[in-house]
């Protein structure tokens, strides 16, 4: 089989959408798509008409044509399978099957036709696997757009720091001019020169190495005098009362602060908020899919100690094709004698039991299939974990708020757990009520103020052997020390407490093992510092 080309047409000819597979000239495809509304007729109950030539293969979609044209030599039944799945992706990416729909989801529906048909020939794909294709991004491409994001945001620096030299030099002549101050030249103006070209603006997170240049970077807006400025995220604060600090240097904005006194509205400036530990799930792609998850529940105490632990996990399958469903599954746990295991109460306990394989009473009997209430599919296996060892906690949150003067220095660090690579961390820690928000001075990550809950919001995206521990230092006006608890955490793994493994999915029918993939995901469901 050879598709030529396949596209939406209107009745009266009209071409919507057209992709090309193989090489012939424009012209040509050209032709033999405008003399296909003159062999249609009305009334045929077939949906493919033959030239001397080519084979046009088609389906009426409303007042469209979904259309293959084909070499004549090419299966007739591969042509109309491969017109059924074309059918099938139109509706999923165009919202309205009208011309004006078509048009608009045209470049989607090129690139959904490229997956299922390739040089001409059809592609063994499912519409779950095209979209998940076509919606799947490119490391590749994801590591280009930060480099390209960081050097915008480098340039961006450099403009920021040209207009402050300009409009601090326009404040101190007018404050010159007006006399009754002293002027900033004779208070040191040589100072803030070098304040300002110390000022680091990138963020510091370790998630990547802010060093490598993949480090996400404060994106910052350039100002005129009179605009609103914006404060780097992670530029630090003034220290009061805290003495001399080894190994950092202090980083003032002296020139916004004199904004400040003038009456003028410094706005700090906000990373994007760190993507939700819960995502999600993907449609299963292959035959058979097995989801092991568990949900963590922990309640850590602020003075040290922990007063609540409890794991809680679920085998699912889900099958999508009937043919499938006689099987039974070999499984394999890790070493954690404290985990509990119940099965299903279809399933069979003794063969369970004696050789961990799960299977239903009645091996006659198939397992659902398609899609079921849950989206996960079918529940097997469940387990639950409780335990007073504080050594399995995978991340610990020790916070010391204290009070100097007429500011409160908050410190907050995190020691995680060797066993687990951590993605997507996001502790949030509640905060007074501000108008403006929390002076950072350290970070070993990203953060976030959501002045709508009074929260700061710590980001890391990759907790590795790389950064089993940090630190985060931020100052707030006087506050009683329990107004920054409770924290709460969330965050995301790949591997589990039970450490439970699918070995293999044994056929009852005879014949070979039937494909399958696994899925495994540890995740919060709550988990706090109280």
């Amino acid at each position: 089989m050879v598709v030529l080309a396949a596209s939406i047409v209107s009745k009266s000819g009209k071409v919507i959408v057209s992709r090309q597979f193989v090489d012939m000239s424009r012209i040509r495809i050209e032709g033999l798509l405008a003399a296909f509304p003159k062999l249609v007729g009305t009334g045929k109950q077939h949906t493919y008409v033959e030239t001397e030539n080519v084979r046009y293969v088609y389906q009426p979609i409303e007042t469209l044509y979904l259309l293959l044209v084909t070499n004549k030599q090419s299966n007739i039944l591969e042509d109309l399978e491969t017109l059924r799945l074309l059918s099938k992706l139109v509706p999923e990416y165009s919202l309205s099957l009208d011309e004006e729909g078509i048009s608009k989801s045209a470049f989607e529906l090129i690139f959904a036709f490229d997956e299922v048909i390739s040089l001409g020939h059809k592609e063994n794909v499912t519409v779950a696997q095209v979209k998940q294709y076509c919606e799947m991004e490119s490391h590749e491409e994801k590591l280009h757009k930060l480099v390209l994001q960081s050097k915008i945001n480098e340039t961006k620096d450099v403009m920021k720091r040209k207009a402050s030299e300009i409009d601090k030099n326009k404040i101190e002549k007018n404050r010159g001019d007006k006399g009754g101050f002293m002027s900033l030249q004779s208070m040191g103006s040589g100072r803030i020169d070098s304040g300002f070209s110390d000022l680091n603006i990138s963020s510091t997170g370790s998630g990547f190495g802010s060093g490598s240049g993949f480090g996400l970077t404060t994106d910052l807006d350039s100002y005129s005098s009179k605009s609103k400025g914006r404060q780097p995220s992670t530029a630090t604060a003034p220290s009061k009362g805290l003495g001399m600090q080894l190994g950092k240097t202090q980083k003032t904005n002296q020139f916004l602060e004199s904004l400040k006194a003038e009456g003028e509205v410094i706005l700090e400036d906000v990373q994007p908020k760190a993507g939700k530990t819960k995502s999600a799930a993907l449609p299963p792609t292959d035959p058979i899919t097995l989801t092991v998850e568990e949900k963590l529940n922990v309640t850590l105490k602020k003075d040290g100690g922990m007063s609540n632990f409890d794991v809680q996990g679920q085998l699912s399958l889900q099958i999508l094709n009937q043919e499938d469903a006689l099987i039974q599954v070999k499984i394999e746990s890790g070493d954690e004698p404290s985990i509990l295991f119940k099965t299903h109460p279809n399933m069979n306990k003794e063969l369970f039991s004696n050789e961990n394989i799960l299977g239903l009473k009645d091996p006659n009997r198939p397992f659902p299939t398609g899609q079921t209430g849950d989206a996960s599919g079918v529940g097997l296996l469940k387990w639950r974990m409780q335990t007073t060892d504080e050594s399995k906690v995978p991340l610990t949150i020790n916070c010391w708020p204290s009070v100097s003067g007429n500011e409160t220095y908050v410190n907050i660090e995190y020691e995680a757990s060797s066993k687990f690579d951590l993605r997507n961390v996001v502790i949030s820690v509640p905060v007074p009520s501000l108008h403006e928000a929390p002076s950072v001075k350290q970070i070993d990550g990203e953060w976030r103020y959501d002045s709508r809950n009074s929260f700061l919001e710590w980001c890391i995206l990759l907790i590795d052997d790389t950064n089993r521990s940090g630190s985060l230092e931020f100052v707030v006006p006087p506050a009683d020390s329990s107004a920054f608890f409770p924290i709460s955490v969330q965050f995301s793994a790949t591997s589990t407490y039970s450490g439970l493994q699918v070995n293999n999915v044994i056929p009852l029918k005879g014949g070979p093992a039937p494909k399958f993939s696994q899925r495994t995901q540890l995740i919060t469901e709550n988990y706090q510092v109280v």
